[in-house]
């Protein structure tokens, strides 16, 4: 199940919503728990890719990827 980050204009709450593809299809309505903001924005958190030597968060570039790799 996919996580959805929001952000809190207001106060710079960030919240994490567990939910379906169907659940957000019907439209997510966060509210910051912090100060009941009604109006929060979403934001693209890091990710994980997984591999048979553990997980890289947010790159899929590591020891020995190449020279064309990250940068």
């Amino acid at each position: 199940m996919p996580i959805y980050e929001y952000l809190c204009p207001n106060c710079k709450t960030k919240v994490e919503i567990m939910a379906s593809l169907k659940d957000k299809d019907r439209g997510l309505k966060p509210v910051c728990p912090r100060c009941g903001n009604k109006n929060m924005v979403r934001v693209f958190g890091g990710f994980a890719i997984g591999s048979t030597r553990g997980s890289s968060f947010g790159s899929s570039c590591g020891p020995g990827a190449g020279s064309g790799c990250c940068g």
